[in-house]
């Protein structure tokens, strides 16, 4: 094989790699069609309104590096209705024994959860942190509450590492709206 045309191959492996790469970023960090359905439903049945846009929320480099959590515009939205802020949601994940979970906090307009659902779980065991029942612990706390496992949020035999897991995502979530909002950003 002469220089020229090893040159180009190696280019063109290059070129395809990049190619993947971009891609499994991009597909890595968007919300499943699938699961943008899911939310809409809880959406429709939490703020009782068909029509909404879902816009997401950038942060400056700043104002990111004080928060908790990473939240952006892939994982933290406004929801509106006309030009009236009906409430946010993020769109989080949590882990158990060996896989990852999806789930998501809509908050009100005052920036008090008002549900939590998971949306998508990937075990055989667990996945009782789905239930209405003990997900419904985490409503109406608000940015200045801080969540202790088996304290303040019941423990679930069978599901201990997907339901400690969540309660310390959302606690890290919570602790970041607490300083958006003492920083006047939402």
């Amino acid at each position: 094989m002469n220089f020229k045309i090893k040159f180009k191959f190696v280019i063109m492996n290059y070129k395809m790699m990049f190619l993947s790469f971009s891609v499994f970023l991009f597909v890595s960090f968007t919300i499943p069609t699938k699961v943008h359905k899911k939310i809409d439903k809880q959406i429709k049945a939490t703020f009782e309104v068909e029509v909404f846009d879902k816009i997401g929320i950038t942060f400056s480099e700043e104002v990111q590096k004080d928060l908790v959590a990473k939240l952006n515009a892939e994982n933290f939205f406004k929801i509106q209705a006309d030009t009236k802020i009906l409430g946010y949601f993020y769109y989080g994940h949590g882990f158990g024994k060996t896989d990852e979970f999806d789930f998501i906090v809509i908050l009100d307009a005052n920036l008090i959860i008002a549900k939590t659902k998971v949306l998508v779980y990937r075990e055989d065991h667990g996945s009782e942190i789905g239930s209405r029942r003990w997900l419904r612990q985490f409503t109406g706390k608000t940015g200045g509450d801080i969540l202790r496992y088996q304290y303040d949020i019941a423990a679930i035999s069978g599901a201990t590492l997907s339901a400690e897991s969540m309660t310390e995502t959302i606690n890290d979530f919570l602790a970041s709206i607490a300083i958006l909002h003492e920083k006047n950003i939402l």
